[in-house]
C-alpha cells in the first residue's frame, strides 16, 4: 500500500479520496456506504434549497447551541449557533485577533471540560506496542505543560468563510453558515509540537496517518450519527508544524476555542484544527472520516460525483470597515484591511475605489506571516454610494478572480468582494 509522506493538503486529500473510494482507507466509526449516501443527500439538498442539513447535539440545547463567551454585538455577529468576527472591530488592532472577537465555529456546542481530569489518549498500530483505544498511551494537562513549548502565529479559517457572497454577489446560494469574511483569525498559539508527543508515545517508522478527535458532543446530520469531529493528517504534516495548543494570545485557551487543548494545523482548512482534542489515532493504514469524505468536499456542476476535496484555503481580502460604512465626502480617509492565503504569504494587494486598481501599502512587519495588513488613502469625491474592492496575490501566484467557482456547499470562496460605503 502506498503512503503519503508529504504534508501538502491538496495532495493528501486527493490521495486519500482515491484510497477511500477503492476501499483501502478505514474508519471504524461510520460505514463507507453510509457516508456515500450522506454525501449524495447533502449534495442534493444543497442543490434543492441551499439549506444545511440539520445538525443535532447529543445533549438538549436551546436556541443558542452553547457559545460560552459574551457575544458583544460590536465585536461578533451570531451565525446559526456560531459567531463571526466583525471586521470593523479589527481597525486599529495589532496583528493578532484578540480572544474576545475571535470567531467561533462549533458543530454542536462548546463543552465545559476540567483540565485536571482531561487526558490526551493516543492509540493505534502506528505506535510502539500498538496501544488500543481502551488501553492507550495517556498524557495529562500537566504532562503537556512540562514538555518543551513553542509559540507561533497561525491563521485558522472556516472552509465556508465568504459563503454569503455566493448568493449576494453571484446569485448561486450555497448551503451552510452564511459567513461574510469574518470566519477567520490569526492568534499566537502556545503549546507542544504534535511531533514531540508522538515521539514520546512511541511513534513507529511505518506510521502513515494520525487522526485527532474532539471531545464536543457527537454530530448528527442527515439521520446519521457521525460521532465526534475528527479528520486525518498525513504523518509528514503531523511531524512538521502541527501544534497541541493550550494558550491563545498569552492566556489559557478560552472554552470556545478548545480548552484545555486543541490542535492547530497551519495552512489547512479550519476543520483540521480540532478543538477540545481528547484522542489521537496513529495508524499504519490510511484513515478517513466524514470530515474528509462527505463533509468538507466540493459537490456541484463540474465536480466529481463523490465531490472534490476542499483543502488549501483560498486567497481573500477584507476591509476593516462596517458593511455600508458612512464616510465624509471630500475628506481624505485611510482605508485599512487584511489579505491572506492558505498557500503562502501575500505578495501584493491592490485596491479599487472607483478609478481602477491601485497598489496598497503593505505593513512590512507582516511579510512572510499568515496574513498581511495593508492601507490606502482615499477621498470620496462626491456624496453618494460607492463600492470598494480589494484583491491580493500570494507568493505562489494565486490571486482572486472577480467571480469564485461555485460548489453546492459554498466552500473556499475567493472572489473579489464588493464592499459598499456611503459618502455623506
Amino acid at each position: 500500500m502506498s503512503t503519503v509522506v508529504s504534508y501538502d493538503e491538496a495532495d493528501h486529500d486527493a490521495h486519500r479520496a482515491r484510497q477511500w473510494l477503492s476501499g483501502q482507507a478505514r474508519d471504524p466509526g461510520v460505514s463507507r456506504a453510509e457516508l456515500i449516501a450522506l454525501g449524495t443527500a447533502m449534495s442534493a439538498l444543497a442543490a434543492d434549497d441551499g439549506r444545511e442539513p440539520v445538525a443535532l447535539a447529543a445533549e438538549p440545547v436551546g436556541v443558542d447551541p452553547g457559545i460560552v463567551k459574551p457575544l458583544d454585538p460590536a465585536l461578533l455577529t451570531p451565525r446559526d449557533g456560531n459567531a463571526e468576527m466583525r471586521w470593523e472591530a479589527m481597525a486599529g488592532q495589532g496583528y493578532v485577533v484578540p480572544n474576545d472577537r475571535f470567531f467561533v465555529r462549533n458543530h454542536t456546542h462548546t463543552p465545559r471540560l476540567d483540565a485536571d481530569t482531561w487526558r490526551l489518549r493516543l492509540y493505534g498500530d502506528g505506535l510502539r506496542d500498538a496501544p488500543t483505544r481502551d488501553a492507550p498511551v495517556e498524557f495529562g494537562y500537566a504532562d503537556l505543560r512540562a514538555l518543551p513549548a513553542v509559540e507561533l502565529p497561525a491563521l485558522v479559517e472556516c472552509a465556508g468563510n465568504g459563503r454569503h457572497f455566493f448568493a449576494s454577489q453571484q446569485d448561486t446560494p450555497a448551503a451552510g453558515v452564511p459567513w461574510r469574511l469574518g470566519g477567520v483569525g490569526v492568534a499566537r498559539w502556545r503549546g507542544v509540537p504534535l511531533a514531540t508527543v508522538l515521539r514520546h508515545a512511541g511513534l513507529t517508522a511505518d506510521a502513515v496517518d494520525v487522526m485527532p478527535e474532539g471531545l464536543d458532543p457527537p454530530y448528527v446530520t442527515g439521520g446519521v450519527d457521525l460521532g465526534r469531529v475528527r479528520r486525518p493528517l498525513p504523518i509528514g504534516k503531523a511531524l512538521d508544524d502541527v501544534l497541541l495548543a493550550y494558550e491563545m494570545n498569552g492566556a489559557p485557551l478560552p472554552a470556545d476555542h478548545g480548552f484545555p487543548v486543541r490542535v492547530v494545523v497551519p495552512g489547512w482548512i479550519g476543520i483540521s484544527s480540532v478543538k477540545w482534542v481528547g484522542a489521537i489515532e496513529v495508524s499504519t493504514a490510511p484513515l478517513f472520516s466524514p470530515w474528509n469524505t462527505s463533509l468538507y468536499r466540493m459537490f456541484g456542476p463540474g465536480r466529481p460525483t463523490d465531490g472534490g476535496p476542499a483543502d488549501t484555503q483560498s486567497v481573500k481580502s477584507a476591509f476593516e470597515l462596517p458593511w455600508d460604512a458612512r464616510l465624509t465626502a471630500g475628506v481624505e480617509t485611510t482605508l485599512t484591511g487584511r489579505s491572506w492565503s492558505g498557500a503562502g504569504p501575500i505578495d501584493r494587494v491592490e485596491v479599487d475605489t472607483g478609478d481602477g486598481w491601485q497598489p496598497a501599502t503593505l505593513v512590512g512587519a507582516d511579510r512572510d506571516g499568515p496574513w498581511q495588513r495593508w492601507s490606502t488613502r482615499w477621498c470620496p469625491p462626491t456624496a453618494g454610494r460607492w463600492t470598494l474592492r480589494a484583491r491580493a496575490v500570494d507568493v505562489t501566484g494565486r490571486g482572486q478572480p472577480d467571480r469564485a467557482p461555485c460548489n453546492d456547499l459554498g466552500y473556499l470562496f475567493d472572489g473579489v468582494v464588493r464592499h459598499p460605503v456611503t459618502a455623506v
